[in-house]
């Protein structure tokens, strides 16, 4: 059974116990081919050409082809690119050199023998490093894909949770600031007209604020559903705003007015006038909680592509109850005009009779490709 495995005769050592030295070592290498592959190779290949001097062993030369796959294989990248090319180059030279001795045909067979033990595996070896560098890359990639996925949704779900907080707010504030301002006049004077009045004016708004609030809230319970989302408000409504804002400001000797200069009113992008609209509607609702007594001005111009919009109202103190503020308005305002590329200004000027008013003024582009740049 030995003898079987026996690769060549008539060698110099003969002794078949002499054909256990480059096994054992071979062996021993065969620990090292994950851990220190190129010391594996290099002590290896000694241990392969003095097992030629023997009987030979077809155990040596199996590992010994293990061994170069796996320098290949877990060696460093410029291992693995330079062993191929040293072993086709031991090829081809053994090849040459057994033609020029032996100068007969069988020659060739030792260099196929020769490529077969070292090119080969070499070979095997770069397409497996290759195919695992590939699933690699596929697998960072994929990671990379899923993180980039992860922190969209993350911005999605902020930008999403910003743009409720701004409705929810632009709608509800107005009303409940009218509610707190006409419930602490009535019941601060003891006049049952002007509590009558006062509470009027409350159950108006808080039926007013309870259907936005339902249309926010089946907006939100139908997203992404079949049901259509309920109409934005548009600046055709803008008199109905105003309207209600003189109303409730009439307590506090506010007078609230309109004026449209754009000529011909025409329909403008939907984001625009949302933002537009909401810049007023929150502007009343700064002037019913801040303003002094007076007229409250809203004015909406065209120039070119740009829409105005400018709310003035007075400034300075004024007798009579009055609603906090929270600052949250004036944030929600100038995010609507960042994200159409717009801008806005708010603080009190100065007029010609040396009275203050508080002024707001915001220029929206009604161009979509100036809203896109």
């Amino acid at each position: 059974m030995r003898d079987r495995l026996h690769t060549q005769g008539g060698p110099p050592f003969s002794a078949p116990c002499i054909t256990l030295a480059p096994l054992a070592v071979m062996a021993g290498l065969e620990l090292l081919r994950r851990s220190a592959p190129l010391t594996a190779l290099l002590v290896a290949v000694p241990a392969l050409v003095a097992d030629q001097f023997t009987v030979g062993n077809l155990a040596t030369v199996l590992m010994f082809t293990d061994v170069v796959y796996a320098a290949v294989v877990y060696g460093s990248p410029a291992v693995a690119r330079r062993i191929p090319v040293a072993s086709f180059l031991a090829t081809v030279g053994v090849t040459i050199g057994f033609l020029a001795w032996f100068r007969t045909a069988e020659a060739l067979l030792i260099g196929v023998v020769t490529g077969l033990v070292s090119f080969a595996p070499a070979i095997t070896g770069v397409s497996v490093r290759n195919h695992r560098d590939a699933a690699e890359t596929a697998r960072l990639r994929a990671d990379q894909t899923a993180l980039l996925a992860e922190m969209d949704r993350a911005q999605a779900v902020t930008a999403e949770r910003a743009r409720m907080a701004r409705e929810l707010h632009d709608m509800v504030a107005n009303h409940l600031s009218a509610i707190a301002i006409h419930s602490t006049a009535a019941l601060s004077i003891d006049d049952p007209g002007t509590s009558r009045e006062a509470l009027g004016v409350i159950r108006e708004n808080s039926v007013e604020g309870l259907a936005e609030m339902r249309r926010l809230i089946g907006l939100l319970r139908h997203s992404g559903t079949e049901t259509g989302p309920s109409a934005a408000p548009t600046l055709a409504s803008l008199d109905v705003l105003v309207e209600q804002a003189r109303t409730n400001g009439a307590s506090s000797g506010l007078t609230c007015t309109l004026e449209d200069a754009r000529g011909k009113p025409e329909r403008l992008p939907a984001p625009v006038e949302l933002a537009a609209y909401r810049i007023v509607q929150e502007s009343l609702t700064n002037a019913l909680k801040h303003a002094a007594p007076g007229a409250v001005a809203v004015r909406l111009a065209r120039e070119d592509n740009v829409l105005s919009v400018e709310i003035t109202s007075g400034f300075g103190s004024r007798p009579g109850p009055r609603a906090p503020g929270s600052g949250a308005g004036f944030v929600g305002m100038r995010e609507r005009v960042a994200l159409l590329g717009g801008t806005i200004a708010a603080g009190p000027e100065p007029t010609a009779d040396g009275r203050k008013i508080w002024r707001v003024r915001a220029e929206l582009p009604v161009d979509e490709r100036t809203m896109r740049e």
